[in-house]
């Protein structure tokens, strides 16, 4: 199964929100769509839902247009949608039913989920009474309750410990091992680099970056360096590459006590290792340059800071 996002325009009145995604995600993969807030995200993933409609371009699911009738979705939103005064049974199986599920199966399903997020022994109590972690546990069963073959999720882990992030770590991951079509959106990078082999990444309506995130990382880490330098921060090595080693290499940030440098192009490292043993400079570090995806986003996405 594929889920093919076409070339979507959205304007709200004058203002255009999307200006031409696009993208895909295959069966067993999970794509990270990714962005700052008011980047189009929700708009792209509520277009995907059907419950907005592109001003141009489509959503396609094996060549064909979603239809709600004929796709099972499960969403989990940023923005918590389930009642807090009702008892959490009772409105998964509502919910289960308004999705198409028979009763029967709806209540079995619910009391297996609960089960699987550890918090069946609330399934007579009211929402309002959970702690957020759990609440958050019961959002993701309401999500998963009627084996959805697109499964979104938006922030899934806000609110969570550790225990219980790897609980949900655990169902996510079986979710994407049954084959399922998972699209990821969070602002916890290492959680999306856990799971996604796929990025796509939204700034000011546009996709700005996208592909395979091992690759990606890669290309961010060509010919660039980090090096630190005993008792002397980030900053200061910065500086002193800027004063010293410009026809080297530049420098084009910091990460704690390291600097960040940029080969000069003809340069290899080799070469700046031997200025900086010629300048008997103590190194306490020198080596290739790993970014993180975090590195990645605000490098390609920090424009408006």
């Amino acid at each position: 199964m594929k889920l093919e996002v076409k070339n979507l325009y959205k304007k709200f009145g004058e203002t255009e929100i999307l200006h031409g995604i696009s993208f895909d995600v295959e069966s067993g993969k999970a794509l990270g769509l990714l962005g700052r807030n008011g980047a189009g995200k929700t708009t792209t993933i509520r277009i995907i839902m059907n419950v907005f409609r592109a001003n141009q371009g489509e959503v396609l699911l094996d060549g064909k247009p979603v239809e709600k009738q004929q796709v099972s979705i499960g969403y989990l939103p940023e923005e918590r949608g389930l009642y807090p005064k009702k008892k959490v049974g009772e409105q998964i199986v509502y919910l289960a039913c308004l999705r198409g599920m028979k009763p029967a199966q709806a209540r079995k399903n619910m009391r297996r989920w609960l089960e699987r997020m550890g918090v069946e022994e609330y399934e007579n109590r009211k929402l309002e009474t959970l702690s957020k972690g759990n609440q958050q546990k019961v959002q993701l069963a309401q999500t998963l309750v009627c084996d959805p073959q697109l499964i979104i999720l938006d922030e899934p882990f806000s609110g969570l410990d550790p225990v219980n992030s790897q609980i949900l770590k655990d169902v996510i991951q079986e979710q994407i091992q049954e084959g399922k079509l998972v699209v990821f959106s969070s602002h916890q990078m290492n959680y999306v680099e856990e799971f996604c082999e796929e990025i796509v990444l939204i700034n000011r309506g546009e996709i700005v970056l996208s592909g395979n995130l091992r690759k990606i990382k890669q290309e961010f880490g060509h010919n660039r360096l980090v090096l630190s330098l005993v008792g002397r921060s980030g900053e200061e090595v910065q500086e002193l590459v800027r004063e010293r080693f410009s026809d080297l290499a530049a420098a084009v940030g910091c990460r704690k006590e390291q600097a960040i440098l940029q080969l000069v192009q003809g340069v290899d490292k080799r070469r700046l290792m031997a200025a900086l043993a010629e300048a008997d400079l103590d190194v306490e570090q020198f080596g290739n340059y790993e970014p993180s995806l975090g590195d990645i986003f605000v490098e390609k996405a920090g424009d408006q800071a």
